[in-house]
């Protein structure tokens, strides 16, 4: 009889197209091709693309609808908790005997009525502590005072955590947290498409690449240094991101040599890296590995990253590390002149060795499934 797990999902994984969901995504996959049988829960709605590309891994798929903001705004409970409750979604769960795996402390809202299951929890960040550095990169004050009393709420709804069988971290430094904290915790690398790029593209004109969420602070805030690196200089920046700040795509258009692509599809994206002579990633906030470095790193040629995104990571020597606007620009020029080889690229695989999916899933389900 084939081993099931139930995976509830804070987002619908389907397209994979932003860090957290890139992680389940890419887990339901592993899993389904170590022969375990999925039910598949997630918070969001079914569309057809979804729903066909996650029948081919899943044994079940149950869809549930996000609570109201208001209910979410005034419940003691963290606002992206609160919105997720779902009496028949712990109904479910309860009845059915399998393991749990909650994706996100977001997703724990039945953490504490599944007594008689074995419960494990994917912890995608130290949620409370990405929320103060989120409150200290926003400039909007209402935002602010938001993030600030969501990651107050988030650190009390940790210690539920104390109910799990094992927490699942992302990266070394927050098993060390969790570890010390509760006492079950286990380092599982991201899960991600790793798949190495074999078409490097050469555009007429080389540029530098930048990509991210642009609705999240931090990387408008990394966004707007790179403006500043290269805003002055004859160097070709692309800033790409699905979604951006209205202001920044106005302060984009100030500058001839800088514009905002904004990526539609992983395919666009996946162009891009393959394109860009440099890319570049940097980050205000330490909270873990970012599955953007990763992908860029399978992807994309050349890479500057500022100390902060490639901390703790192992990953820092597979990179240019700069740190100042003059550093950025030193390094840029630098790596312009010089063509991105195949021997580089192999140079990269047998670092990143550690982050196989294959590997993480069946590290993962020797702690779910102990012989």
């Amino acid at each position: 009889m084939k081993k099931k797990i139930q995976l509830v999902s804070f987002d619908n994984p389907f397209p994979a197209n932003y860090g957290g969901v890139i992680d389940v995504y890419y887990k339901i996959i592993a899993l389904y091709e170590q022969g375990i049988s999925i039910d598949l829960h997630l918070y969001g709605t079914r569309t057809a693309a979804s729903h066909q590309e996650l029948e081919k891994y899943c044994d079940a798929i149950y869809y549930y609808p996000r609570g109201s903001f208001f209910r979410g705004l005034f419940s003691s409970d963290p606002f992206r908790i609160a919105t997720r409750k779902h009496k028949l979604l712990t109904q479910r769960l309860i009845a059915t005997e399998a393991p749990v795996l909650l994706e996100g402390l977001q997703s724990c809202a039945s953490i504490d009525k599944l007594k008689h299951h074995k419960v494990f929890v994917r912890a995608h960040n130290i949620e409370h502590t990405y929320f103060y550095k989120l409150a200290q990169s926003e400039s909007n004050w209402l935002k602010k005072t938001l993030y600030y009393r969501e990651a107050k709420k988030l650190k009390t709804f940790e210690n539920k955590l104390a109910h799990a069988a094992g927490v699942f971290t992302i990266a070394p430094h927050e098993q060390r947290y969790f570890q010390s904290h509760y006492k079950n915790a286990h380092y599982i690398p991201a899960f991600h498409e790793a798949n190495f790029n074999r078409d490097f593209k050469t555009p007429e004109n080389p540029f530098i690449l930048y990509h991210g969420d642009l609705r999240i602070a931090d990387n408008i805030k990394a966004a707007y240094f790179l403006i500043e690196v290269y805003k002055n200089t004859p160097h070709q920046l692309v800033i790409a991101g699905s979604a951006a700040d209205e202001k920044l795509i106005k302060t984009i258009g100030h500058y001839p040599n800088i514009q905002h692509n904004p990526i539609p599809t992983q395919a666009a994206l996946d162009t891009l890296l393959q394109s860009a002579h440099i890319n570049t990633l940097l980050t205000f906030q330490h909270t873990g590995i970012k599955l953007k470095l990763l992908n860029t790193l399978y992807k994309g040629k050349h890479l500057i990253c500022n100390t902060m995104m490639t901390a703790d990571t192992g990953l820092t020597a597979l990179t240019t590390t700069a740190d100042t606007k003059a550093e950025f620009l030193s390094a840029t020029e630098k790596l312009l002149s010089q063509p991105f080889h195949h021997e580089q690229q192999e140079a990269r695989k047998k670092v990143l060795r550690e982050f196989s999916p294959a590997s993480s899933c069946k590290k993962m389900l020797a702690i779910v499934f102990p012989a």
